[in-house]
């Protein structure tokens, strides 16, 4: 029975689960490696930060897939020892597994933290997230792990478990409350829950952990200034126009990259733009092109140009006082989508995310695999020439979360009645999930 699309959805149901801990004194502690993307929508949903909790599987030696016990940070370990005497292995192979999976531990704990001290769990609650549980060995040890780190109360937290491994943990004291969405009693593999159970790397846990870092509020400081202007942004010899409005309070600003034939002035573009300062988010509309460049229609398809025009205009914000310290993200439309991700794929970016409404992120096709912002891609439903060039691109996008939106019955303008309404909605919510950090801050 699938029950998740992927372990974002799985992240998003799970969270729905645990709004009682929203407000605590909690951290979020992903189980590397399918477990971090779920517990990243699990912390962004509740705004609590993210880290992990690092435990290795001890696979009995003849059948590595078999789990005899598990190690965490800290020197804690689970053994199985019911299963080690029937198994009649030796203690020398159980040090030999364990050395050899102590070290991959030590490696990855360097890997995932870049160097950063672990969170603090002194006092708090631990939420401990994987992607699901079988036998539950692993979720044992970090359970112990957190509690050995001074965690007043440890919540273990799975979107799926064998209805087994729930009663265990719940009754073996292994946690003090176990929340999942589905527990079947007739239970095979974890993945046979999944539509999509595609193996997370260290890579990904490492930019989860970066993006999770780049959310905490103390990284940003809210804008002071009631900023509506029109503005001149210099490019180089060139310069080009545009129109700032943040909001006083605002934590992020949105740069528009408008599409062939559309400009700063356009009434999609400003309509995006207001439902987007109406949910307490900056916005910098700008045309990428010169008036004398608009004239040469292959300037609108050099997305090398558009992307370093976007860059400049970020960067500019970056050297304004009173945008200095905000998140950015990129709005793209058409071509603009193409030129949003291409300048999201430079090294050092410091976008958060990019939406792309009925864009052409394929003319990016090159840098796609260089994206790190959490990218969403919104496209008409009867749009079926853009849905397959979407398609092609999302599967390039394996750096960073990334999501793909029909809005059913619109074609490529999302002219119908309610459609620009939806997408509109739609980028909102994605940019007040990456780009603002309080509660308050939220749309209703």
């Amino acid at each position: 029975m699938i029950e998740f699309t992927d372990r974002v959805d799985a992240g998003a149901q799970l969270a729905q689960r645990l709004e009682s801990l929203r407000g605590q004194d909690a951290v979020v502690l992903g189980l590397p490696r399918g477990g971090v993307p779920v517990a990243a929508e699990v912390a962004k949903a509740l705004c609590l930060p993210l880290d992990v909790i690092v435990v290795r599987k001890l696979g009995v030696p003849f059948q590595p897939e078999l789990a005899m016990g598990a190690i965490g940070e800290d020197g804690v370990r689970f053994l199985n020892t019911a299963l080690v005497e029937r198994g009649r292995i030796s203690p020398a192979e159980v040090d030999a597994v364990e050395r050899r999976e102590r070290a991959v531990l030590e490696a990855r704990v360097a890997r995932f933290r870049g160097g950063r001290p672990r969170l603090d769990l002194t006092g708090k609650v631990a939420i401990v997230v994987d992607d699901g549980i079988a036998t539950g060995a692993t979720a044992r040890v970090a359970c112990r792990v957190a509690r050995h780190l001074g965690a007043a109360r440890v919540v273990l937290a799975v979107p799926v478990a064998a209805a087994e491994s729930v009663h265990e943990m719940s009754t073996g004291g292994v946690a003090d409350q176990v929340v999942h969405v589905s527990a079947p009693t007739s239970f095979y593999a974890v993945g046979a829950h999944y539509r999509d159970f595609t193996p997370t790397t260290d890579d990904d846990v490492a930019a989860l952990l970066e993006q999770a870092r780049r959310r905490e509020p103390a990284t940003v400081a809210p804008s002071t200034a009631d900023a509506d202007e029109d503005v001149v942004i210099p490019v180089g010899a060139a310069s080009i126009e545009g129109h700032l409005d943040v909001p006083a309070g605002a934590t992020g600003v949105v740069v528009f990259a408008h599409g062939s034939g559309s400009s700063r002035h356009s009434p999609r573009n400003r309509y995006v733009a207001e439902v987007l300062e109406d949910a307490g988010l900056g916005t910098l509309l700008i045309d990428l092109l010169t008036p004398e460049e608009e004239l040469d229609r292959g300037n609108v398809f050099d997305i090398e140009l558009l992307a370093g025009r976007l860059t400049a205009a970020t960067r500019w914000l970056s050297e304004r006082p009173d945008t200095a310290s905000l998140r950015y993200g990129y709005f793209g439309a058409s071509t603009g989508a193409g030129a949003a991700l291409w300048a999201a794929a430079e090294p050092g970016s410091p976008v958060a995310a990019v939406v792309s409404r009925g864009g052409r992120p394929d003319l990016a096709a090159a840098r796609l695999g260089s994206v790190r912002a959490p990218t969403l891609l919104i496209v008409g439903g009867r749009d079926d020439v853009v849905i397959g060039l979407n398609r092609q691109a999302q599967a390039l996008l394996t750096q960073c979360e990334n999501r793909l939106v029909l809005v059913e019955g619109a074609t490529h303008l999302f002219e119908e009645p309610g459609a620009l309404a939806e997408a509109a909605a739609r980028a909102r919510d994605w940019f007040v999930r990456h780009l603002l950090h309080r509660d308050e801050d939220a749309p209703a």
